[in-house]
């Protein structure tokens, strides 16, 4: 639909507990504004309040604009049909000057502000599409694991710092500290007096228990009995409380990541099962899912990162969105003479980290884009551009293989392609 097809114009300034909302006719006429709160009976009487401001004219006929592409207001407004966009804050932030040069701000403005811009400058604000309920929940718990890998890493490292301070033997036999036998073997002996009274027998069945194979019994045997640090008193009982008291909730986290995987990957698996061609009854072809993960580098975290956290680009095959979304795209700066080209800074850092992570493991596991990696630190690349010149050209192939509905294919498919040759 056309921007001059739509009669009104509505932008929700998003809050807490109560949201803003502002329609404007194509005129730019101002003809409601009014607040809801944030809930079920608040979601309806925004519905009735907008019905009867707009005389209960078709969905179609209605654009709504919001600043955050996801939460409750914006999925409730697609499931009803109505046609939502959304834009950056910053640019929101640029079209406020042009109400007022003061720098004031507020709610009810701000919602002024979304509705009368999409109406004048809806080319610049992204249209959004209803997701499937496994990508909604791919990506909760694609979020949910990155929050348990920091969880996790925080309690690693003070379990680290209390062992470094009273019990540092131990980290001759884990020095990241995140080895399971290894809490048990803390709460077996949870001070050096009494590691150092730790039979033969009973680490052999540790060691047996958890399937160490890298360290004999001898060994953890000597490492324990290494001549304790001289603390002063009661030092040694209070850093092992607290190492104690870690422990439960590193084994916690551990589980709940196991858990997170499996449903990660159940998940993928729903989501890579064979598609049928709408256009050729019985003829079955890949999901973008499945595309995705034949891709060289692509894993459990990166396949489900990239399907999260773009996946409107993806099943619109948007190479141009993709690259900037991943923070692949250069940002040029040119003023007179003088010209610079950066790396861009505002994009999904989940998105950068994880294909960031793709080529970094695609040049291990992949020759042309060992050699390709290669090519470029010789020029002077660093480690970094070199990566991201690298991603520039597998998304370009992936864009060309959604669009074919192809998997990838080392005997076909060349990572050197140029960049832009594929629109999807």
């Amino acid at each position: 639909m056309l921007a001059d097809e739509f009669d009104f114009y509505v932008g929700i300034d998003l809050a807490a507990t109560k949201h803003r909302a502002c329609v404007v006719d194509r005129t730019g006429k101002v003809i409601g504004e009014f607040a809801f709160e944030h809930s079920g009976p608040g979601l309806t009487d925004f519905i009735q309040s907008l019905d009867k401001l707009t005389g209960n004219i078709s969905v179609d006929h209605i654009a709504i604009a919001a600043e955050t592409p996801r939460g409750l207001v914006v999925e409730s407004v697609l499931e009803r049909g109505y046609l939502v966009f959304s834009i950056n804050p910053k640019q929101l932030d640029r079209f406020r000057d042009r109400h007022t040069v003061a720098g004031a701000k507020d709610d009810r403005r701000d919602a002024f502000v979304l509705a009368d811009s999409l109406r004048t400058d809806q080319p610049l604000f992204r249209r959004l599409a209803r997701e499937c309920a496994n990508i909604i929940r791919l990506r909760e718990l694609s979020r949910l694991e990155d929050d348990l890998t920091q969880d996790h890493n925080r309690l690693i490292n003070q379990l680290r710092e209390q062992l470094h301070r009273y019990f540092p033997q131990l980290l001759q036999l884990s020095g990241a500290a995140e080895d399971p036998w290894l809490w048990d073997l803390i709460e077996m002996a949870p001070v050096p007096v009494a590691a150092r009274r730790l039979t033969r027998g009973r680490i052999e069945r540790l060691l047996k228990q958890h399937r160490i194979r890298r360290l004999t019994a001898d060994e953890v045997i000597t490492a324990l009995r290494v001549p304790a640090l001289n603390l002063a008193p009661g030092t040694t009982e209070a850093a092992s409380e607290h190492a104690l008291l870690l422990l439960p909730r590193l084994r916690l986290i551990r589980q709940q990541r196991l858990h997170t995987a499996t449903r990660m990957e159940n998940l993928l698996d729903e989501l890579a099962a064979t598609d049928s061609d709408r256009d050729h009854p019985g003829l079955e072809r890949p999901t973008d899912a499945a595309i995705l993960r034949s891709l060289p580098g692509v894993g459990r975290v990166v396949a489900a990162t990239l399907l999260a956290e773009a996946s409107q680009a993806i099943s619109e095959r948007d190479y141009e969105a993709l690259r900037s979304y991943a923070g692949v795209a250069p940002v040029t700066r040119q003023s007179g003479n003088k010209k610079t080209v950066m790396m861009r800074r505002g994009c999904n850092n989940r998105l950068r980290n994880a294909v960031y992570h793709w080529c970094r493991v695609a040049t291990i596991s992949d020759e042309r884009s060992r050699n390709h990696y290669a090519k470029l630190r010789a020029r002077g690349h660093s480690h970094g551009r070199a990566l991201r010149t690298l991603a520039d050209r597998w998304l370009n192939a992936l864009v060309a293989m959604l669009t074919a509905h192809e998997r990838f294919d080392s005997a076909r498919w060349n990572v050197c392609v140029t960049p832009q040759a594929h629109k999807g």
